[in-house]
């Protein structure tokens, strides 16, 4: 059996059915766009461990189509991972008899610095959403004081606001994906992991501008534009417009989930606390990720510590 067939039945009947539906989305394209154009013709019998290595290590050097350049680490890990899964499978079904992927090398990750907003910028930010007057700009904000992921942001539902105690609820995300006809539509899903489900506490600033777009508009969703939820595209471009308009240099949207992590370490709060925040499956994450931002906040206080002496 051919490579390229045995992928098509292993999405068909495993992944499909055992995955959340942007996972497969994910598989399908790292298979059409690098997998099968390089050994998908291959009898599956025949794949050995010391091709697959060649191949990851072409695709670190130029597996980019569009540039030339190399893939990243994270994607030639996400290809590893098809590839070693597909091939337990098959193994598994004794359509081989060992699975050659099992001990590829994979490609090192490392943790990159995250890029947040300073506390001057961010005023900035929240000066201009608060002197726009449009509701949909209010994401922005509430991201500030939340350390919602922008899938997170935009699946919110009035449902998920306990003005009472003054809770958010984080029970669903989104994200700009193709239909069966191949166009691209707004897919709801459930969260990210199962730690991404949680719920998180809001200041009381934020639950008054929360009430008071709740009054003025009449949807379901928190955030919309003309009663419509953005696409996770639009609402990328609409952030992006904002930093130019105010001559502030370019970050992606998710730096405004690492302006909120920067600025309660700052306050002073604990790493457990913080990762139950963010949704992350566990304190290390956190602790990884924002280290240097502790490591800062560390060093600031034994400055002022000093001071006292």
């Amino acid at each position: 059996m051919k490579y390229q067939k045995w992928l098509e039945e292993w999405q068909e009947h495993y992944v499909r059915i055992a995955t959340k539906q942007r996972t497969a989305a994910r598989y399908a394209d790292l298979i059409s766009n690098h997998i099968v154009p390089q050994i998908g013709n291959c009898e599956i019998s025949e794949i050995s461990a010391i091709n697959l290595q060649k191949l990851v290590s072409q695709l670190l050097s130029c597996g980019n189509k569009k540039t030339g350049k190399g893939l990243s680490s994270s994607t030639v890990n996400s290809i590893v991972t098809v590839m070693q899964s597909s091939l337990s499978v098959a193994h598994g079904l004794g359509l081989i008899l060992h699975n050659p992927a099992s001990n590829i090398k994979r490609p090192k990750l490392t943790e990159k610095r995250v890029e947040c907003f300073t506390i001057l910028e961010q005023k900035q930010i929240e000066q201009a959403v608060f002197s726009d007057m449009r509701p949909i700009m209010f994401g922005i904000v509430l991201c500030l004081y939340t350390g919602l992921r922008i899938g997170e942001l935009l699946a919110l539902t009035w449902q998920d606001i306990d003005f009472t105690n003054g809770m958010l609820s984080v029970t669903k995300t989104c994200y700009d994906g193709k239909n069966a006809q191949g166009r691209f539509e707004r897919i709801v899903d459930s969260p990210k992991t199962q730690s991404s489900s949680r719920v998180i506490p809001l200041p009381k600033k934020i639950l008054l501008f929360l009430s008071e777009i709740k009054r003025k508009e009449q949807t379901e969703w928190v955030i919309v534009k003309k009663e419509t939820p953005p696409s996770v595209r639009t609402y990328q471009r609409t952030f992006a417009s904002l930093l130019q308009k105010l001559h502030i240099a370019h970050r992606g949207f998710h730096a405004l989930r690492h302006t909120f992590a920067t600025r309660a370490i700052e306050c002073g709060i604990d790493v457990k606390t913080l990762s139950e925040i963010l949704g992350h499956q566990n304190a290390n994450i956190t602790l990884n990720r924002y280290a240097h931002s502790l490591w800062e906040h560390k060093i600031d206080m034994m400055n002022k510590l000093s001071n006292l002496l």
